[in-house]
């Protein structure tokens, strides 16, 4: 592989690692936050979650500077706002100060999810997209884990250890900037959207140091062509000409969320009470499924170029149907022994299968005058049913026998199978313009 391309790509990715790690580091500080400044459960709530206010808003509009302004810039501000945030973090005197750190570094968040799985995806070779696209995902899973081993080294470091437990993130912050600072523009953008066909070239250059020149320019046409209006109002997202990718963005941000993966990341010490294990449920939390979510990650990169999106959409729509079912099984049945396995199953089959493919896919499937909104419409989609889930929940475990709940999530995953079995296109190792005139978009 062209190390330049593996530079870029682990630059960009490390976005990732900071989403990871600025989401789940608050675990550690939020009993102490609650406790210093007096909080309700109704405030202490808001504070907790006003990262993921902003992750809604960032995924929501960062598609707009990576098309105006560009992806670099915008992979740049993104490590700003996550630097800020996390000084801002540190430093708040009063929980209005902290909230709206904590939002600041949401938009980062948010932002993220759109600017660098773009990014990547627009510079990697058709044959490693997958698994450089999806160093995104291990990334987060990788700041998961990092963030827990922070907390817990800086656990005993004074009454003011939340604060350094949240400021650290600057360190990781300022080294992803200044990164930024040694990656190029994406050629796609400077072809297409920035009109600045030199630069594009010489990034091209770049990237396929072994081609001719003829070979270069012939890339460079095919890549403006592809992006071209193919009809007068076809600059519009909201088309019917878009509808494929449209509904394949919705749809595999919708299933994600309906599989139950952040509601059993999140509340997974109340998951592991209700069976009686309420000891364990920490360590089954922070080690346990964190380790699992890592492995399989691993595994879910290392196959998706090699056996497809589709194929682990397969994969992981089987295990989630085995495992949700099981645990089902399990609390109508009161065999509650099997559920801590079922659970790690239902992390392995998450990894491998949508966790892998999710933003690998997004970032594929729409043309390139198209792919900053289309990667928004998708993150902005699994981050609203994200806050929806986590949010209800709680009620839906309290209103229903979880049973029941279990028994929702798994039928959700009947549906996802059904539809990967009959809308999901195959990407694997095509370019992205090929890929654009497959879903009839060329």
């Amino acid at each position: 592989m062209n190390p330049r391309i593996l530079f870029w790509s682990i630059t960009s990715a490390l976005a990732g690692f900071l989403f990871g790690f600025d989401t789940v580091v608050i675990s550690g500080a939020e009993q102490r936050i609650q406790s210093l400044w007096g909080l309700g459960a109704g405030m202490h709530g808001i504070a907790m979650a006003a990262a993921l206010y902003g992750t809604v808003v960032g995924s929501m509009f960062g598609g707009l500077p990576a098309d105006k302004y560009g992806r670099k810039p915008t992979l740049l501000f993104i490590g700003v706002l996550y630097l800020v945030g996390a000084i801002w973090s540190a430093l708040a005197g009063d929980v209005y100060s902290f909230i709206i750190a904590r939002v600041i570094g949401g938009l980062g968040i948010g932002a993220s999810t759109i600017a660098a799985p773009l990014y990547i995806s627009e510079i990697a070779p058709p044959a490693k997209r997958g698994l450089l696209t999806g160093m995104f995902q291990f990334n987060i899973v990788f700041g998961i884990l990092v963030a827990f081993l922070s907390n817990a080294l800086l656990a005993d470091t004074g009454e003011n250890a939340w604060r350094w437990m949240l400021g650290v993130a600057a360190f990781p912050s300022a080294a992803y900037a200044l990164c930024c600072l040694a990656i190029p523009e994406s050629p796609r953008w400077l072809l297409t959207l920035g009109q600045r066909r030199e630069e594009g070239m010489k990034v091209l250059r770049m990237i396929e140091p072994d081609a001719s020149d003829a070979a270069i320019a012939a890339h460079a046409e095919e890549i403006t062509a592809a992006a071209a209006p193919r009809s007068t109002g076809s600059e519009k997202f909201w088309t019917m000409e878009l509808r494929v990718p449209i509904m394949l963005a919705f749809l595999i941000a919708v299933f994600n969320q309906l599989s139950g993966i952040n509601a059993i990341l999140y509340f997974a010490p109340r998951i592991f009470e209700l069976t009686g294990l309420g000891d364990k449920a920490a360590l089954l939390q922070s080690t346990g499924i964190g380790i699992t979510n890592l492995i399989f990650t691993f595994v879910g990169l290392w196959l998706i170029d090699r056996l497809g999106r589709r194929t682990l959409l397969y994969i992981g729509s089987f295990g989630y149907i085995a495992s949700l079912g099981l645990v089902s099984w399990a609390f109508f049945t009161q065999h509650y022994s099997i559920v801590p396995a079922c659970i790690f199953a239902f992390i392995a089959a998450h990894a491998i299968g949508q966790g892998a493919v999710i933003w690998v896919f997004i970032s594929e499937i729409f043309p390139n005058r198209h792919r900053a909104a289309g990667q928004a419409l998708g993150c902005s989609t699994h981050w609203i049913f994200a806050a929806l889930i986590t949010t209800f929940f709680p009620a839906m475990v309290t209103a229903f026998a979880p049973g029941y709940v279990f028994a929702f999530f798994c039928a959700m995953m009947v549906l996802q199978l059904i539809w990967v079995r009959t809308m999901v296109p195959e990407t694997k190792g095509a370019t992205l313009e090929a890929i654009q005139a497959q879903l009839g978009l060329a």
